[in-house]
């Protein structure tokens, strides 16, 4: 079952939700191996894809914190390091299990939590403070 990007989730970054978008066309594709029985054989894809996600979309939203002096960015950092370090573990138990069933589920829900969860509530949030300062 897809998850569909919504303009609702948009942030008035346009890097930002170009980047959001991204990674829903990525989750997507996930979600859709799982449909069709092979979500082990994308795992890897996925996981690899959001190592370096996280680097470059969080360093982005983090600059943006930084240079305007965002008054909840250290909520939002923190909730940044706890989901790098959570694709950093799932990295590992690939890396020592292989793709696996466990795995999968759990990276799906995982993610999929977040794009619901944190770029609906805190991104949004990030969004609409930065509105009309750049």
């Amino acid at each position: 079952m897809a998850i569909a990007w919504q303009e609702s989730l948009a942030t008035g970054i346009r890097d930002i939700d170009d980047q959001h978008k991204e990674l829903f066309k990525r989750v997507n594709a996930l979600l859709e191996a799982c449909s069709g029985g092979k979500g082990k054989e994308g795992i890897p894809g996925l996981l690899a894809f959001l190592t370096d996600y996280v680097v470059t979309h969080f360093g982005a939203e983090e600059a943006y914190m930084e240079r305007f002096a965002y008054p909840d960015a250290a909520a939002h950092k923190a909730l940044h390091a706890e989901f790098t370090a959570s694709i950093a573990a799932f990295s590992n138990d690939l890396a020592r299990q292989g793709p696996n069933l466990n795995l999968t589920v759990t990276v799906n829900r995982l993610v999929v939590d977040w794009l619901i969860r944190h770029i609906g509530k805190m991104d949004k949030t990030l969004g609409a403070f930065l509105a009309g300062r750049f």
